[in-house]
């Protein structure tokens, strides 16, 4: 688990069209970009609760076949009411992502509203990702505008609910 809620049990009432989300999860996925060779990774997402009106968001990855860490990211999912959600995070790599979106039933749709980057970091232009939850299986799929390619497809995952313990 990469982090744990602590000393709350109460999830805040803004939080809960969110809470089919929380929990430890991992599995694996691949990717693929038209800049990059396609690879295979490793991945392990926890959304967790504070009592406050958000999520708490962690992501890493690691190559599959090395074990060697890929990627990282982390922030905050808020339902801020009507069926609207907005994602912040920020990554190592010197990227930061405001996204805005909808949740609906047990999937979340996000657009970027801004990409910020650091002077040293690849130009990233715009993402989407869509989030679906069935039963203990998160599925996902990032598009990406970036490096002067047009929206395209370029990470896909499954990952299955780690039990509580």
């Amino acid at each position: 688990m990469l982090c744990e809620t602590v000393g709350v049990s109460t999830l805040h009432p803004a939080a809960a069209p969110l809470s089919f989300l929380l929990g430890s999860w991992s599995g694996e996925g691949r990717g693929a970009y038209p800049t990059i060779d396609d690879f295979a990774y490793r991945e392990w997402v926890s959304f967790r609760h504070t009592g406050k009106p958000f999520l708490v968001y962690e992501q890493r990855t690691a190559d599959a076949a090395t074990g060697a860490p890929m990627h990282a990211e982390s922030g905050y999912l808020r339902a801020v009411g009507d069926g609207r959600v907005e994602l912040v995070l920020a990554q190592p790599s010197g990227i930061t992502e405001i996204h805005a979106g909808t949740v609906e039933g047990r999937t979340v749709r996000l657009a970027t509203t801004t990409v910020g980057v650091a002077p040293s970091a690849k130009r990233v232009d715009a993402l989407e990702r869509d989030l679906t939850v069935d039963g203990d299986v998160l599925t996902y799929e990032v598009r990406m505008a970036a490096m002067g390619q047009p929206m395209t497809h370029h990470l896909a995952a499954e990952l299955r609910r780690e039990a509580e313990g």
